[in-house]
């Protein structure tokens, strides 16, 4: 089990706490997703003069995205446990031509009352949480009568980085989850259980959930953004040297071939480089 777990009775299921930070990752993973997440926004059709809270905000890139389509007329409130992403997001995105601003606190034990919002966006934060489904019914209990709670997930389906070397794909993949069940002392249904956002909707109360999953895919010529994503959030930060001892040696030295600039088998330089990866959107209306 991960120290900082041991150490730690208040941090969540992957060790969140207030002063965990990892904010240059979600800064990279959020734009190199912002087209996606900007359709989703707008396939929200969300109204001027909303009142949206952002639940698990990160650095407030998406928060600054919902606020401009709220408006001047609308509130966004943009809530994350952790200090060092809401001074992130407060450097990044700090406007006061939007209605925005960003709040430490804990989601599970939000100070906001009943109808206080109209809708609640809450991405890839959930399944960092001991109870999902008891935090879901919290963020419900703050959104009007026909609000919506849009809860989306990314990743339900393994994701597709060398798409000519499915075997290879999954082997990695599934030493990512030993890696992090080992970190955490977790099993390996706690590390998977993200796969029933949609279940988890309908325990939390919602009587009508939607659900759409949205597939990003990348391939050449690869924008900046794109190549500092895989590089260094991936093939570095996701990857590494921690997935070197749940590998064979065969592969380990077909993943550094694949991932190391100087080799003359580097991924990114393919022309046949094709990525590809899910986020599934879930929204509950109260």
């Amino acid at each position: 089990m991960d120290g900082d777990r041991q150490d730690r009775p208040d941090a969540t299921l992957l060790g969140d706490t207030p002063e965990r930070s990892y904010g240059d990752k979600l800064e990279r993973y959020e734009r190199f997703l912002e087209p996606e997440l900007r359709g989703i926004i707008a396939a929200l059709e969300i109204a001027p003069g909303a009142r949206i809270l952002d639940a698990g905000c990160g650095v407030g890139l998406v928060t600054r995205w919902l606020a401009e389509v709220a408006g001047r007329t609308g509130s966004v409130v943009g809530l994350d446990l952790s200090h060092g992403h809401i001074e992130a997001a407060e450097r990044l995105n700090g406007t006061r031509e939007l209605p925005l601003r960003y709040m430490q606190g804990d989601l599970t034990a939000t100070i906001f009352g009943p109808g206080t919002f109209d809708l609640v966006w809450t991405y890839n934060t959930i399944n960092h949480l001991d109870e999902p489904v008891a935090a879901l019914e919290t963020l419900a209990a703050t959104v009007v009568s026909g609000g919506r709670v849009v809860l989306i997930q990314d990743l339900l389906l393994p994701e597709m980085i060398f798409a000519w070397d499915e075997r290879l794909e999954q082997a990695v993949v599934q030493a990512c989850r030993a890696y992090y069940r080992d970190k955490y002392g977790l099993s390996h249904r706690q590390i998977t259980d993200q796969r029933n956002i949609y279940g988890w909707m309908l325990q939390a109360g919602f009587e009508q959930v939607a659900v759409k999953t949205v597939v990003s895919e990348r391939v050449q010529p690869l924008s900046q953004t794109d190549i500092d994503y895989f590089q260094h959030s991936v093939f570095e930060g996701h990857w590494g040297d921690r997935v070197r001892d749940y590998l064979d040696a065969a592969d380990w030295q077909a993943l550094q071939a694949l991932t190391d600039p100087e080799s003359d088998d580097y991924a990114l330089a393919r022309p046949d480089f094709h990525a590809i990866q899910t986020s599934t959107v879930a929204i509950g209306t109260m």
